[in-house]
């Protein structure tokens, strides 16, 4: 009789019990804590980023006036609300300013080119659009244009940077591919340049354009448009199959 009863009492079991339970309750604090501080960690970063989009977006004109050679980050503060130690401390030199510029327009560009080949439903409106649009890109932001070839060319020159100019390169690449594609995908054309050979044409005509438009001529919108139609035209290779 006493040894069922002191089976029958015995707390160990229960206690394990408890135990064993409490360990998830333990660590739900530490792991609460370290989520916290990544959310932190996360505004922190989304709030530097968001900072330097600024900054850029202040600094854009004087860049895109003075050019590469003639723009320093002092000159930049003595033409915007920012100190030289603001910009200094967002960005490491003018390359990385300058190349951050880039990339923030670029990437409005092939948003607005992208826009064009989503909403096209013909190769018709699709080449009448891209068109336009290019010419009245030419027209509007030629400044923006213009450092941006400048930055590609320095970049001949300049190896740190070098890299971060291909990427955008490759973007514009890309991008060029994308209107070409869907343009063929109307017809039913196939195109026999490479992407690259494709984007080379219609970059050099816009550089051409550029250089006629900022020397005063007052066709070189009309004249790259006409252009760009000529070209998507002379890509058409009626699938023979």
């Amino acid at each position: 009789m006493t040894d069922v009863d002191h089976v029958a009492v015995a707390p160990s079991a229960p206690s394990r019990a408890v135990s064993s339970q409490a360990t998830p309750y333990q660590t739900a604090p530490s792991q609460a804590v370290e989520t916290n501080r990544e959310r932190v960690s996360r505004r922190q970063v989304d709030k530097f980023a968001e900072r330097r989009a600024q900054l850029a977006d202040a600094a854009l004109q004087t860049l895109a006036e003075l050019g590469y050679a003639r723009t320093s980050l002092r000159e930049i503060a003595q033409n915007t609300e920012f100190s030289h130690g603001v910009l200094h401390y967002y960005f490491s030199d003018k390359e990385d300013l300058i190349t951050h510029c880039v990339r923030q327009y670029e990437a409005a560009c092939v948003t607005r080119y992208d826009e064009i080949v989503a909403s096209a439903s013909s190769a018709g409106e699709l080449k009448r659009e891209f068109s336009a649009a290019m010419a009245q890109t030419l027209r509007t932001d030629a400044p923006m244009h213009r450092l941006w070839y400048d930055l590609r060319n320095q970049s001949l020159f300049e190896e740190s940077f070098r890299a971060d100019v291909l990427e955008i390169d490759q973007h514009r690449e890309e991008m060029i591919w994308r209107v070409i594609s869907r343009y063929a995908s109307f017809g039913g054309f196939s195109i026999a340049l490479s992407p690259g050979a494709a984007y080379a044409i219609l970059d050099g005509l816009f550089q051409q354009a550029l250089l006629h438009h900022l020397a005063g001529d007052e066709d070189a919108a009309r004249t790259l448009a006409a252009n760009v139609v000529r070209v998507l035209d002379g890509l058409e290779v009626r699938d023979s199959r």
